[in-house]
């Protein structure tokens, strides 16, 4: 009778109850149309699952593809996935039924009297009923807490790759800037040998002379800079691969080409790439999960019940434990009402309902960070493809000069000064060039992370 009785208990409560209502529209944010100033092509999301192969460049390929397996912080990345997927499983498993299985056995005396054994074995089960969806609740939570993992390892993944192909380029850049560096000093060095002679020949100044040391020096400082920066490059490469920082050196020394991206890209439009962007789908999913929470905070508010039982057997000898046993058998039922708790329910409730709101806050600043990253990369794309353009045309003027300058001055036609102009014009210009190309390089790879690309999204979230 009292079984029923809690039932019909239960169901009236339930009927009563008035849980936060489940919002689950996500923050109204301003998505333009397109973006702004942009003239590159706009077309429909492409995959940049491995835009990194779009260098054509296999020793950058592999260097991604090891430091996505193996550096350390992705790796800490998926431990904390795996975390999160093992804590939703916790929060699955208090929605079933709990049984257990026991056994004692205890040997008791009692004044004079002989000593007697007594055996038990059974079975004891458990269950709460989530009435108020309060357990529910909390594995909605831990769900959306282990898909907000899943994209948090996909953002860390998206970040390492651009990481490495950024350092990547960077390297290329410096080994670049190093062997021009190197050709000027040479050239620089040829110089000061004929402006040598000519003072020999009492045909020029010391005071030429010493100019031609000087900017042969200061040249040459240049270089050690250079290799220290080339250096240290080999090392982060490293240790974004996972290895200790010299491990890289002999396969990386070699002076390789800078990678180049296509110079066509067409663009998603920017509600199709907050889609692709995994920061994004993490914001997203934390929402989820701290509404889930609010419900879970509410529904501690309300009654709890629970249901629990014991099936077993009780003997005096072990012998007889499965043959003439006597049966032992119960089953309870109990509730518990929170009366009075100063408001501490109440006030936890408001604890979630303000920790959703930071999560509302955090998802409207991840997208417009989104936006700015792509505007930011496609200004920085076209500002450095125009540098590039006249750069190049005056490195070509730079080097016609340098050469017309080396042959007057070597036939005493012009003086010391225009072949030192010439000459420190020519080491700027070409080392703006490969700066420049280093630097447009780059931009491909901060506009394809801006885009999302790196990784595969799973089909069927909408972000709006």
């Amino acid at each position: 009778m009292r079984v029923p009785l809690l039932m019909a208990l239960t169901v009236l409560l339930s009927g009563c109850a008035s849980l936060s209502p489940q919002a689950t529209a996500l923050p109204q944010t301003q998505v333009p149309a397109a973006w702004s100033g942009s003239a590159t092509t706009l077309a429909a999301a492409t995959s940049l699952a491995q835009w990194w192969q779009r260098f054509n460049d296999p020793l950058l390929g592999s260097l991604v593809t090891q430091a996505l397996q193996a550096n350390t912080t992705v790796r800490s990345a998926q431990a904390a996935l795996q975390q999160a997927r093992a804590l939703r499983d916790v929060s699955s498993a208090n929605l079933v039924p709990k049984l257990s299985a026991a056994g004692s056995a205890q040997r008791s005396k009692s004044g004079d009297n002989e000593a007697g054994n007594l055996f038990k074995a059974g079975f004891d089960a458990s269950w709460e009923p989530d009435v108020f969806g309060g357990r529910r609740s909390a594995l909605n939570a831990t769900e959306a807490d282990a898909q907000a993992a899943q994209a948090s390892l996909a953002d860390t993944q998206v970040s390492i790759a651009a990481e490495v192909a950024v350092t990547y380029i960077e390297l290329r850049g410096l080994q670049a800037r190093l062997a021009i560096a190197r050709n000027n000093l040479a050239s620089q060095s040829e110089t000061q040998q004929i402006t040598d002679w000519r003072v020999q020949a009492g045909l020029a100044s010391s005071l030429d002379l010493e100019q031609a040391r000087a900017a042969s020096a200061q040249t040459s400082a240049q270089i050690p800079t250079l290799e220290t920066s080339a250096t240290q490059a080999q090392y982060s490469l490293a240790v974004l691969t996972g290895q200790a920082p010299g491990a890289l050196q002999a396969l990386l020394t070699a002076t390789g080409p800078l990678p180049q991206a296509p110079g066509e890209l067409a663009l998603s439009l920017p509600a199709e790439t907050l889609r692709q962007r995994p920061d994004v789908r993490a914001a997203e999913h934390r929402i989820s999960a701290a509404l889930a929470r609010v419900s879970q905070a509410d529904a501690a508010r309300y009654p709890g019940f629970q249901i629990s039982g014991s099936l077993g057997l009780s003997a005096l000898s072990l012998a007889s434990l499965t043959t003439a046993g006597t049966v032992v058998n119960a089953l309870l039922a109990s509730v518990s009402v929170p009366l009075f708790d100063g408001g501490a329910a109440r006030a936890q409730v408001r604890a979630q309902e303000a920790a959703l709101e930071q999560t509302r806050m955090s998802y409207q600043a991840t997208v417009l960070t989104a936006l700015k990253d792509v505007e930011n990369a496609l200004v920085s794309l076209q500002g450095n493809r125009e540098r590039l353009a006249r750069l190049q045309t005056a490195a070509d003027a730079a080097a016609n000069a340098d050469l017309l300058a080396r042959q007057r001055y070597a036939s005493g036609l012009i003086d010391f000064r225009a072949v030192l102009e010439t000459q420190r014009t020519l080491l700027s210009t070409q080392d703006s060039v490969e700066s420049t190309r280093a630097s447009l390089s780059a931009d491909h790879v901060r506009l394809y992370k801006a885009l999302g690309g790196g990784w595969t999204p799973e089909p069927g979230t909408a972000t709006r």
